[in-house]
């Protein structure tokens, strides 16, 4: 499994392009907040043009899995954003693989299939495509090697951000909120002081979280706080040490929350 990701310059923050290739086994696709518009080059249907579709804030790890040799060239927006350039609050999508005909016209969508079809045989030529290093951020790459060189499909990406960017210029504003739930959150806040700092009953947050990021306030938590532990992790940071810098009771309390969110230990999930 070959696995880049780059941050989108026109998106800010708000996005990173990413490119996979998928090798012999299914991949572990790990619980983030967050949402992807997805090309294959594997249409479901055997078409030339390949396959768009959605991918929904998951809850657990999912398994993907294609023909050996299939590529993924994909757009993940950061937890919040999606909804705005989908056009669907965030909880119709949670756990989902949803065609993106499903949600924008089906003629919009051919004709964004068969522009990232061209773009991906053009960078594909020999000498074409090179995409410059723009700082990883974590996501939905799960594990394994790869994370955060540049990369190549250049033009694919760069399509799939044209797109983005102009829904997000016709959007309506973001909930002024949304930013700040999750900052709080994403440093550890409790979902009650978040909600008194926003100035929101829980209810209130609960509701607009749903709309925003596809589950709950404290859903979110757990999954951030997941990220949080498996970025230290990664970096070397002991499992105890871990456990305490990220917020669980202790190491126990860790290892049972990455086992339920991403169904392996954590030893093995950082093997």
């Amino acid at each position: 499994m070959l696995y880049q990701e780059w941050g989108s310059l026109p998106l800010g923050g708000r996005a990173v392009v990413w490119t996979r290739t998928a090798g012999a086994g299914p991949q572990r696709v790990l619980p983030d907040g967050c949402t992807d518009v997805i090309w294959s080059d594997a249409g479901s249907d055997g078409g030339a043009d390949g396959a768009l579709f959605v991918a929904g804030p998951d809850t657990r790890a999912h398994l993907a899995q294609g023909p050996p040799g299939t590529r993924w060239i994909g757009l993940r927006f950061a937890p919040g954003t999606g909804p705005a350039v989908l056009g669907v609050p965030a909880y119709e999508l949670r756990d989902q693989r949803v065609p993106l005909s499903a949600l924008w016209p089906g003629a919009e969508v051919r004709r964004l299939a068969e522009r990232l079809a061209e773009e991906a045989a053009r960078s594909a030529a020999p000498g074409r495509g090179a995409v410059p290093g723009g700082g990883a951020v974590p996501g939905r790459g799960g594990v394994g090697p790869g994370r955060g060189g540049g990369g190549r499909l250049g033009g694919p990406g760069r399509a799939l951000e044209a797109v983005a960017l102009e829904r997000l210029r016709r959007a309506e504003p973001p909930d002024p909120a949304v930013g700040a739930v999750l900052a709080g959150l994403s440093r550890g806040r409790s979902v009650a002081e978040v909600a008194a700092a926003v100035g929101l009953g829980q209810r209130q947050l609960h509701r607009r979280s749903l709309a925003a990021f596809g589950y709950g306030p404290k859903t979110l938590a757990r999954v951030l706080r997941l990220n949080r532990a498996l970025d230290a992790a990664r970096a070397g940071t002991a499992f105890a040490e871990v456990a305490a810098s990220a917020g669980y009771a202790d190491q126990a309390h860790l290892a049972r929350e990455v086992k339920a969110l991403t169904g392996v230990p954590l030893g093995r999930l950082l093997a």
